[in-house]
């Protein structure tokens, strides 16, 4: 499966959301470290992993990130 890594600059175009709007309201209480997004090497820098967002966003929030996300 192919990973398309974005930035929160990114993402917002492509969901129409504001980028703080992103950062404030829906990162780690919908989206996720570890399933919806990354910090590689261990630093500040957020990716998001773009074919999770998209799969939560059609299907809607599973239980198996709620528990994740716990």
């Amino acid at each position: 499966m192919e990973i398309t890594y974005m930035t929160t600059s990114e993402l917002s175009e492509r969901i129409k959301y504001d980028q703080r709007t992103i950062r404030e309201q829906l990162k780690d209480s919908v989206l996720f470290e570890g399933v919806h997004y990354i910090r590689p090497f261990g630093g500040r820098k957020i990716l998001y992993l773009w074919e999770r967002i998209e799969e939560e966003m059609l299907n809607g929030v599973s239980s198996n990130s709620l528990i994740v996300g716990m």
